[in-house]
């Protein structure tokens, strides 16, 4: 850990003293640092936000008292005896493998840690630091125990850090996309299917432009189209190990005294469709697209928004190739990605995943695997970082992460190179020699999730969608009930362009009000001036006065962009 993880983690025993003090029948869980901040987890806590206030002041009294934390090794019985008030901390001491474990003592508190911890918090400024929020937690994140009350915390080496941290979180929440995503009347969520997106027609709008645009350029890269069933007999999921592997978080019906599952991934249904006849070397590569669907049982807990959800939708691709095409091809792949986020105009970082722990296949395969696609970032020049063990089982990936407007960082596109799936299903094509020969397989998608993406880009935009994604390009406001033929008029020569007619009976600084709130990025008047003229006045979004002209001025002004 560095100085800034030892500020934290040292911070999470403060809270708890704090806690203790205030609440003496507490049972305490976990309490760690984490990104930005850190958390403890307590039972038999009864707390609520406004108490966060109180126990935040008494953290700021105790760490001007210059306290020290003192680390000690002791036996586990006799940590046994010291926590045996402590369940939690009984069964963690159950869980540590020697003879002894260490703690930490600040005043009176023994906390069962590993540390490290600062050596005094005079180390700790009081203004660096702040409670932030309560929640709910299930013990080791296992929803079979104990559901426990967790206090986050967030913590910096210096107040100025803290400060724009906070400012970030405060514009974080104007850019919430739940909540914008129910004042732009895009989606909306349900009790009934929860994890489950109910789009509004603006929201299909905006879904319809991304699903076309990734789809012309998959098209210009030689992709085909396929579709795919939602469920499938289990069997199929044991051959390609998802079952060993991803079976808690499949959806599993029984009929007709069969296993079936909801789909989680694509990837089996593509092989079928490669197995479907004979396939030579000339064949290869041969790529498929599919807008897939699949479903995954993600904890209750963990549901948020578009980011996280059991019906998932993804801009999938699994290419069928030889070993000597792999390089060209992910080349190709890294192509397509730089033309995606070039249009949305955010930089995508490249990242290397490795082979985790429960990898299937051979070593040496997976060296060669990782090798291929290191060559091919070096081949272009890219700065990629490393997620060590973060592979897929079936195969090492590149996963790609774009920065948001806050310059959080999120997961979006992925390109997997696999040589287990096609062995495990038996693929194979005929080579030059006449000899058959298993391919190789690349899983690619560059969204990812549709939900996911759009939550992202609602985020990073604020809802002011550029003008090609936004669901409503233009609002065209009548001053009268004179001026209203003229508006539709107006409309029907905007031709290819998502217009709407504002003609309710209102005003008409109540309807740019109200446009405004839409974030549309065009709103047209039109009065007894631009009749006459056979012109429109024009404001684009932000309030910009652009003035009046032609609406051929207008066309020519947007298409020069």
């Amino acid at each position: 850990m560095n100085k800034e993880e030892n500020i934290r983690h040292s911070l999470s025993h403060i809270l708890a003293i704090a806690i203790k003090e205030k609440y003496p029948d507490v049972k305490f869980g976990f309490g760690p640092a984490i990104e930005n901040g850190f958390y403890y987890d307590f039972d038999n806590l009864k707390i609520t936000e406004e108490d966060l206030k109180e126990i935040e002041k008494r953290m700021k009294h105790l760490v001007k008292q210059n306290l020290t934390f003192e680390q000690k090794e002791i036996s586990k019985k006799e940590a046994k005896e010291l926590f045996k008030e402590q369940p939690y901390k009984l069964e963690q001491i159950d869980e540590i493998e020697g003879e002894t474990v260490s703690t930490y003592k600040t005043l009176d508190f023994i906390d069962l840690c590993a540390g490290p911890h600062i050596e005094n918090t005079k180390e700790i400024k009081p203004d660096t630091f702040k409670l932030d929020k309560l929640a709910g937690a299930y013990f080791k994140g296992d929803e079979k125990n104990q559901m426990l009350t967790r206090i986050y915390g967030i913590a910096f080496e210096s107040k100025e850090k803290l400060d724009d941290y906070l400012k970030m979180l405060e514009e974080a929440e104007k850019r919430d996309h739940k909540k914008l995503g129910k004042e732009l009347d895009l989606f909306s969520f349900h009790p009934e299917a929860p994890g489950c997106v109910y789009w509004h027609p603006k929201g299909m709008i905006l879904w319809d432009m991304l699903e076309k645009f990734g789809q012309n350029i998959r098209k210009k890269y030689g992709y085909e189209k396929i579709k795919t069933p939602q469920i499938a007999k289990n069997n199929l999921w044991i051959t390609s190990g998802h079952w060993d592997h991803y079976k808690d978080d499949m959806f599993i019906i029984n009929v007709e005294e069969e296993i079936y599952c909801l789909k989680p991934m694509d990837c089996p249904f593509n092989i079928q469709i490669f197995q479907t006849k004979q396939r030579s070397y000339k064949d290869l590569p041969i790529r498929y697209t599919e807008i897939g669907h699949v479903m995954r049982n993600e904890k209750s807990g963990e549901l948020n928004g578009l980011f996280r959800v059991r019906e998932i939708t993804q801009d999938d691709s699994h290419v069928f190739l030889r070993e000597d095409q792999i390089e060209e091809e992910i080349s190709r792949l890294i192509q397509m990605i730089n033309e995606y986020y070039s249009a949305l105009n955010i930089e995508p970082n490249f990242f290397l995943s490795t082979r985790p722990d429960n990898f299937m296949g051979e070593i040496e395969t997976w060296d060669k695997a990782e090798d291929d696609l290191k060559n091919v970032l070096q081949k272009h020049n890219i700065n990629y970082g490393l997620k060590e063990k973060d592979g897929a089982f079936y195969g090492p990936k590149i996963d790609i992460n774009i920065k948001d407007a806050l310059k959080r960082s999120w997961q979006v596109a992925t390109i997997q190179l696999d040589f287990q799936l096609p062995s495990k299903f038996k693929c194979e094509y005929i080579d030059e020699k006449g000899e058959k020969k298993t391919p190789v397989m690349l899983h690619a998608a560059i969204f990812g999730s549709f939900e996911r993406m759009i939550g992202i880009l609602t985020e990073h935009y604020t809802g002011n969608f550029p003008f090609w994604l936004a669901p409503v390009q233009i609002s065209i406001i009548p001053v009268s009930e004179n001026h209203k033929d003229y508006a539709y008029k107006v409309k029907q020569e905007l031709l290819g362009v998502r217009v709407e007619v504002r003609d309710e009976n209102e005003t008409v600084s109540k309807k740019i009000r109200e446009v405004a709130k839409s974030k549309v990025p065009y709103i047209i008047t039109v009065g007894d001036k631009e009749m006459q003229n056979n012109t429109v006045s024009i404001r684009k979004r932000g309030n910009e006065d652009l003035g009046e002209m032609s609406i051929q001025e207008f066309i020519n002004l947007e298409n020069k962009k």
